[in-house]
């Protein structure tokens, strides 16, 4: 079966990009908005809508296999390419992108994700935006899978050599900055891991000890046990402080520890996971320094455990950070990684080398993107999936599920 044409769209994601840079020097919250100046290229302002582009493979036998390219919150901040506008980037999917497809054969998937992912721009000299990689070989997995009259799952199963879970992928559910409320929406659904809860200023959230984000932790554990829908319902607590210990202890790596340790008993009986305890501005810097706090926390005997994202983005930095021990587990943030295909091989290699596969990705993707991802997660077994797109718990959590559970049923 041969593609017929590939056509493009311009979507909306599920959340906004966000200027890391202006928050974290102080912007402010203004209901939705942010009060300040942008501060990192490309951003008119510290908050805007987040956009995405929806790339179809027309089918032979007029079937259409799609993917969204869509790219983090964050875009252009810790070593991310930068911000993703749907204007900017539909000519060169169509220009560029669309003669490479029209008319070819569908064959593997890891073939047909080759073509965009390894693909060197003919007008910038570079490999192509992560955000169109992702969409396109979104849209090639779906074309190779439609083609074979099989799940994407399957496809990815037999190409790779993998299994598809006979069981759930634990969700991971994120609640943005209303930590509270969504976290009763979390408990109430059994989500297996949460809350994330956006500790990302030291003042304002994390507290200028620490304070803060102790209280929150006991106050999750006490809601939790007041409030669990099941008596055996004992969710992982994992936590994104977005750097923000390095900022209260002033990058004393020992102390992050201590402090880490300590939190992880007031978070018993649950398991604490805490994700980018430092964020040391680059890759080696940043690599060091979580290795360092992972012997530390090592040494003290606690179960707590850390988790790398940023600096942690491409393949190859998955496979650095995970043979120095830089944390306990590595973030997969798909859209960061470009093609799926570098998600899934990023899965398989740090299960395969000692590490915890967090398959995780973004507030702001798209309910297609998430979907995929639910078939990778299926099929490469990581430690657990991120409930995406949005912030509001209810919608992410629902798509990522309803999926997992359409595979479930499907390959039994």
């Amino acid at each position: 079966m041969k593609i017929k044409k590939v056509v493009c769209s311009a979507g909306k994601t599920g959340f906004f990009f966000d200027d890391q840079k202006a928050i974290k020097a102080g912007a402010k919250n203004d209901g939705n908005f942010y009060v300040g100046e942008p501060m990192t290229p490309g951003f008119t302002s510290v908050r805007q809508m987040g956009e995405s582009i929806s790339v179809m493979f027309v089918l032979e036998d007029g079937q259409i296999a799609y993917g969204d390219c869509a790219a983090v919150q964050y875009s252009g901040a810790g070593g991310r390419d930068p911000l993703f506008l749907a204007e900017n980037f539909i000519p060169v999917i169509e220009k560029e992108i669309a003669p490479k497809y029209e008319g070819i054969e569908i064959t593997k998937f890891r073939e047909m994700a080759d073509i965009v992912d390894k693909m060197v721009s003919p007008s910038t000299g570079k490999v192509y935006h992560t955000a169109i990689r992702y969409g396109v070989t979104q849209a090639c997995l779906d074309a190779v899978a439609k083609s074979q009259h099989k799940l994407m799952a399957e496809v990815i199963a037999e190409e790779y050599g993998t299994q598809v879970s006979k069981e759930m992928i634990p969700i991971f559910t994120q609640s943005g900055d209303d930590r509270y409320m969504n976290a009763d929406k979390m408990i109430m659904k059994a989500a297996a891991v949460l809350p994330h809860a956006l500790f990302n200023h030291v003042e304002d959230k994390t507290g200028v000890n620490g304070e803060k984000l102790e209280a929150y932790v006991e106050w999750l554990r006490d809601r939790i046990l007041d409030k669990k829908p099941r008596p055996d319902y004992n969710p992982i607590f994992h936590i994104d402080v977005y750097g923000t210990l390095g900022l209260v202890f002033n990058n004393d790596f020992k102390r992050i520890a201590e402090y880490i340790a300590g939190l992880a008993k007031k978070a018993q009986p649950f398991h604490l996971r805490i994700e980018g305890p430092v964020d040391m501005g680059e890759k080696q810097a940043q690599i060091e320094a979580l290795a360092a706090i992972r012997r530390y926390m090592e040494e003290l005997g606690t179960d707590a455990e850390i988790v790398a994202d940023e600096w942690c983005n491409t393949f190859e930095d998955v496979v650095d950070f995970t043979k120095a021990k830089a944390g306990h587990m590595a973030q997969i943030k798909t859209p960061d990684l470009g093609g799926i295909n570098n998600s899934i091989e990023a899965v398989l290699y740090c299960r395969q080398n000692g590490m915890g596969a967090y398959l995780g990705g973004t507030c702001n993707e798209t309910n297609r993107s998430a979907e995929v991802g639910a078939h990778v997660a299926m099929a490469t077994q990581p430690k657990q999936y991120l409930a995406k797109p949005g912030m509001g718990v209810d919608e992410g959590y629902m798509i990522v599920f309803n999926e997992m559970s359409r595979i479930l049923a499907l390959t039994k």
